[in-house]
């Protein structure tokens, strides 16, 4: 029996508006503490919330839904929280859910974030000294939930059972929750959910595939193809309905290219479907009795399929050497008729594709050959066109490196990139697509015989590639110091040849890029360095957004004073400052970034060849710090006390600009006179 929330209970939900947010990537360098918890991290550290969580992340496995994300951003939100109990209570109320991870389809996925959705009030973050007797609130979802205080606060929803408000008020950064009792239905999931089974007789024919669970598979092509609509109309319209075991009789004949219908996913592909599916169909009602041997056009323009008479009944006959079995007959429909068959007919369409797929494109080689996946998984999370363009019609050189070739490049970048999935940002992927550009020479198809020492062979990304011939075969040199060997040559494709390689080799502008993927913020770099995390620790104690400002873009150039310059500070301040949190009160806080900002310079990253002795630089602050450079190239920075501070450290390089350590914190006027 299928799950009853049928697709056609889903197109009741394409009604229901949902609202779109962005959600916000910020990184806090500082350890988090409680009340800077968002709304996500807050139900993911309460154990009677992991089944909120849990829905969060079933729903956001469709794609375009990020409900995790959005309720990490800045908000503000008021979420009302289900507990564990709440969804076992919803679970055991609904047929064929026994878990969360039941919701595996997308339509299922839709109804689960409608669920969600209908929890959250977006753009205010609403405590419960906000609310009120009656008081009704417009959800993200769309519908409404009315606040009813009788004793206790009571949730209203579209279900006759309110909710109750068992925790009131948590606080998050970015909103608050209140924890309720219960999953809320709105009204649009109460009518999906008790939605009718359509009668057979007054249902088109895709309503009939629909309620038909040996269909499935027609199903899932018939909307793949986007023929909803067709079948869905006037007609009258004959279909022979292959089963779900003829589809996966078909999708074995297609080989490991072709597991599932997903695997249909190019234009050329679903096209192809499209025309297969059409060439099932008969514009016009004939029922059983009114089979007669002979060719009878079908939708798919120009091609027939053929009725043929055997024993006491008929099978039909397609452009393969296989007929198909009638297995059920006379399906009545409001714009048709439909008969079960036991095999997916094929027009010689169909038949050609078939053929053609023992002919293999340079990615279809890639595919097919074991130590080449990580190359296709590269070539895909690149997200740039790239497996389109190697699978056209070329001719290409392609230099393909082993699984243990990329092994080792990850390897060699370090722990941010574990996997081939981490390079998932937008200045990540381009950095992937350069890398694998550079394996590409487009324009020519080049065998072994065509190579030379020493040639200069240009690639896709644009730098050059050098061949190198010695006496154990051919190398690949980059702009590394090592050469790649190429492991199996002149593996021919139909757009192409690959020869196999051992290294990824890299351009000079990825060693480049690299390079400068590997520098950390200013921020980082301080919290990373043990003698300055005082200068953290004051940074955070400002409360002004240092820390923010200082991990942006920049450039900045810091002069970052060390422990026991602030040590040297708190002394010289006498009894009331023993440590950086004695800096509590708004004047002093005030004082305190006077004090930071003094320390910085913004819009340049002044390494120490760029400081003059004599020079003077104005700083974020709005004053004036001085360089006096020594006979003996020491480096010393001047401020409006009588002491000047010493460079001990220069030009630690930053993403966003340079630190030099300072032995001294560098005091302004404004801040000699708040003293």
């Amino acid at each position: 029996m299928k799950k009853m929330l049928r697709l056609r209970n889903f197109l009741l939900l394409l009604t229901i508006t949902l609202v779109t947010w962005s959600c916000s990537d910020d990184d806090d360098v500082e350890p988090m503490t409680a009340n800077e918890m968002n709304i996500v991290q807050t139900a993911q550290a309460e154990d009677a919330l992991s089944s909120l969580v849990a829905a969060l992340t079933t729903a956001d496995n469709s794609e375009g839904t990020d409900l995790v994300g959005t309720l990490s951003s800045d908000g503000p939100f008021t979420v009302f929280a289900p507990t564990n109990d709440a969804f076992t209570a919803l679970l055991n109320q609904l047929d064929d859910f026994e878990s969360l991870s039941d919701f595996d389809t997308d339509e299922e996925r839709a109804i689960l974030t409608s669920i969600l959705t209908y929890h959250v009030v977006s753009g205010v973050a609403a405590s419960s000294s906000d609310l009120s007797n009656g008081m009704t609130v417009t959800t993200v979802q769309g519908e409404d939930l009315t606040i009813n205080i009788d004793g206790d606060v009571f949730i209203d929803d579209a279900t006759e059972v309110n909710a109750k408000v068992l925790i009131a008020d948590v606080e998050a950064s970015n909103g608050v929750v209140h924890v309720i009792d219960k999953v809320m239905l709105p009204q649009a999931i109460i009518d999906a959910l008790n939605g009718e089974e359509m009668p057979e007789e007054n249902g088109t024919l895709v309503d009939i595939v629909v309620a038909t669970e040996p269909l499935s598979l027609l199903e899932a092509a018939v909307i793949k193809a986007d023929l909803v609509a067709t079948l869905s109309s006037d007609g009258p319209f004959t279909v022979f309905a292959p089963t779900d075991d003829a589809f996966v009789a078909l999708l074995e004949v297609l080989g490991d290219d072709y597991n599932s219908l997903d695997d249909f996913d190019t234009d050329e592909e679903i096209a192809l479907l499209k025309n297969i599916l059409l060439f099932h169909v008969v514009a016009a009602e004939v029922k059983s009795t009114d089979l007669a041997a002979g060719q009878v056009a079908t939708a798919f323009e120009n091609n027939s399929v053929e009725i043929i008479a055997s024993g006491d009944t008929f099978v039909i006959g397609d452009a393969s050497d296989t007929d198909a079995n009638i297995t059920g007959v006379d399906i009545m429909a409001s714009n048709g008729i439909a008969h079960t068959i036991d095999k997916v007919l094929l027009p010689q369409a169909a038949i050609d594709f078939v053929t053609s797929l023992q002919l293999k494109t340079i990615v279809d080689t890639a595919v097919a050959t074991n130590d080449l996946s990580l190359l296709v998984d590269a070539l895909v999370q690149a997200d740039a066109g790239l497996v389109e363009t190697l699978n056209g019609e070329g001719p290409f050189t392609v230099f393909a490196p082993t699984n243990a070739a990329f092994a080792a490049l990850l390897e060699t970048l370090g722990d941010d990139f574990n996997s081939l999935a981490d390079f998932d940002t937008e200045d990540e992927k381009a950095l992937l697509t350069k890398v694998l550009t550079y394996h590409v020479v487009a324009g020519t198809a080049a065998f072994s015989t065509d190579l030379t020492n020493g040639q200069a062979i240009e690639t896709v990304q644009g730098e050059n590639v050098t061949v190198v011939l010695t006496d154990n075969g051919v190398q690949i040199m980059d702009a590394t110091e090592t050469n790649a060997n190429v492991a199996l040559a002149d593996v021919a494709a139909t757009n192409g040849v690959v020869h196999v390689i051992d290294k990824v080799i890299l351009p000079q502008e990825v060693l480049d890029m690299l390079a400068a993927m590997s520098l950390k913020t200013i921020v980082e770099i301080a919290v990373e360095t043990d003698d300055l995390s005082l200068l953290v620790d004051a940074l955070g104690q400002a409360d002004a957004g240092l820390v923010e400002t200082l991990s942006g873009d920049g450039p900045f150039t810091v002069f970052a004073p060390t422990n026991d310059a602030f040590v040297a500070l708190l002394d010289s301040l006498g009894e009331d400052y023993n440590s950086l949190a004695d800096f509590d009160t708004e004047a002093e806080k005030n004082l305190l970034v006077t004090i930071l900002t003094y320390h910085v310079v913004s819009g340049t990253a002044a390494f120490s060849t760029d400081l003059s002795n004599g020079q003077s630089i104005t700083t974020f602050q709005g004053e004036n710090v001085g360089i006096n450079i020594k006979e003996d190239g020491t480096v010393h920075v001047e401020d409006a006390s009588a002491d000047n501070a010493t460079v001990v450290m220069a030009d630690v390089e930053a993403s966003n600009g340079v630190v030099h350590v300072i032995n001294k914190v560098l005091l302004p006027q404004a801040a000699l006179d708040a003293l």
